[in-house]
């Protein structure tokens, strides 16, 4: 390990630096940063700046804390494979407690010195001359890093919808990713446009509290049971005292949710079964017959996001919830209009329409060799060659990029093997002696025409529009397969599949830190608290 610090470290410069530029900067502080962070550590590699628009690390686990927020992989399962978590309180991890881990992982590694909190990123440019990324940041000097590498995640800016006149709405706005505690919604009149994984969750939560729930559809979702509980105490003891059943339980999990996979890429007649299960539930637990009917997506299950509750059809099913169908015509200063014509008038408005998935990096802008724009470069749907790398843009790597997304398994397993990937690609650079490397176009398109042929058979491309899919109906989200295929693809890196560029080198300081020295973390605002 020590050989490849040294011949990584002594080839990352090829002009004279300050001493407090890093060689590697991240950005993002999710589970994505964090891990390459560690692993970072972990191979000797201490120059590096990780860079966060908030206050504490977090990503969408410290931004969405609305009522009720919690995962939909098992807790185990959704954690890093090198740092497990024996306590979690049930099988399904809330929020506050997900976060907590993450500020634990942060701490527990010394991560905090290498973190520039409230550092949002606006632009980054390749300096071909240099062989450095230009890295611009919204309140601060531009900074330089020999290797970019990217973890803001797919699930990270909100999709606010263009209804018109939503601006002019008097009561209170709030999109459910930015959450306003601060607002009591006990006895009001409250709108939420949207039902989608947000909104299955933090609906059940705030039905108790309002006085009337005006809950706007535009489209159903299949919505299934959550095998969740809390776990016992001696389940606990058995977690904390043995931990091979730790291992154990965890890798029973994985290969459970792995199977699911078949049904989504190859055998999607085994998802019928699910949609029984929830057409079953809506029978049980919804009296009135057109609320049951309008629950009931007309699509494929699987072809969006299968949700998991155990209290949606019984929150819906509350007198004072009405469930309208209708299109929004416009919005009021009081009211939401529908497109029938009838006035919805309300006190607030929850906006439950979830993120730009499909925006990879939105809203930095990247520039690559010769200026080239990667929003050019992606204005077919956003591209990758394994998820990771974009030929044209050298020493850009990305963590959870185009088409890593999964609908079966934890998407933490996926970021252990891309973390993994990027860090054989740095010793691929130090092999070779060179200051930067790029995938090559002509292995970036055979990639990627591979993998838009497999889900051309998957239940994905059934004829439903989503957030997996672009506006044209280009899946540029979802891994079309098993994950351990995936991490098998990325054991390896292939030199041949990359152009490497030379330049004079010149001594690194290996002891950079960051330029500006960190904020402290701040605790997170969140619902349990």
């Amino acid at each position: 390990m020590g050989t490849f610090v040294q011949d990584f470290e002594g080839i990352m410069a090829t002009q004279k630096k300050k001493p407090n530029t890093p060689s590697i900067v991240i950005i993002g502080t999710g589970f994505g940063g964090l891990g390459m962070a560690i692993q970072l550590k972990k191979a000797g590699i201490d120059s590096f700046t990780m860079l966060e628009k908030a206050n504490n690390v977090g990503g969408t686990w410290r931004d969405n804390t609305y009522p009720g927020a919690a995962c939909d992989v098992q807790s185990h399962l959704y954690s890093f494979s090198f740092e497990p978590k024996h306590d979690w309180s049930r099988k399904f991890g809330l929020q506050d407690e997900i976060q907590g881990y993450m500020e634990h992982c942060a701490e527990k590694y010394d991560l905090n010195r290498h973190i520039r909190y409230q550092s949002e990123v606006t632009a980054a440019r390749f300096d071909e001359n240099a062989g450095e990324w230009v890295i611009e940041l919204k309140d601060a000097e531009p900074i330089r890093a020999n290797v970019l590498v990217t973890a803001t995640g797919q699930l990270n800016q909100p999709a606010f919808p263009t209804i018109p006149g939503l601006d002019s709405f008097k009561g209170k706005l709030f999109h459910s990713a930015r959450w306003d505690h601060s607002y009591d919604l006990k006895g009001k009149r409250v709108a939420v446009i949207g039902t989608g994984a947000s909104a299955i969750q933090f609906v059940p939560q705030i039905v108790p509290q309002v006085k009337q729930l005006k809950l706007f559809q535009r489209s159903a979702a299949w919505v299934i049971s959550k095998p969740d509980r809390p776990f016992k105490s001696w389940e606990h003891g058995l977690f904390s005292r043995l931990p091979m059943y730790d291992r154990l339980y965890r890798t029973f999990i994985y290969w459970k949710n792995e199977g699911r996979a078949l049904g989504f890429t190859r055998f999607d007649k085994v998802l019928d079964l699910f949609a029984l299960e929830a057409k079953w539930m809506a029978r049980r637990h919804v009296r009135n017959p057109e609320k049951r009917r309008n629950l009931i997506p007309d699509y494929k299950i699987g072809c969006k996001r299968i949700l998991m509750a155990n209290d949606w059809y019984q929150a819906v099913d509350n007198d004072h919830v009405d469930l309208i169908t209708d299109g929004i015509a416009r919005i009021e200063k009081d009211a939401v209009i529908t497109k029938d014509g009838q006035r919805h008038e309300v006190d607030a408005i929850i906006l439950g329409t979830g993120f730009k998935a499909t925006d990879f990096l939105s809203p930095i802008k990247i520039h690559g060799l010769e200026g080239q724009d990667l929003n050019d470069a992606w204005k077919e749907g956003a591209e990758a060659y394994k998820g990771i790398s974009v030929s044209g843009f050298p020493n850009l790597f990305m963590l959870y990029g185009p088409n890593t997304n999964l609908s079966h398994n934890s998407i933490v397993f996926m970021l252990e093997s891309q973390i993994h990937y990027v860090l054989e690609a740095m010793k691929g650079l130090g092999k070779k002696k060179a200051q930067y490397l790029d995938v090559k176009a002509d292995q970036q398109r055979k990639y990627v025409d591979g993998l838009q042929g497999r889900l051309e058979h998957s239940v994905w491309a059934s004829g439903c529009g989503s957030w997996y899919t672009t506006a044209a109906g280009r899946n540029v989200a979802n891994w079309p397969g098993f994950t351990f295929t995936y991490r098998m693809m990325t054991r390896d890196f292939e030199p041949k599949d990359y152009q490497f560029k030379t330049l004079k080198p010149v001594t690194l300081n290996t002891a950079n830190k960051p330029k500006t020295k960190p904020k402290p973390a701040q605790p997170a605002t969140n619902a349990a608290s």
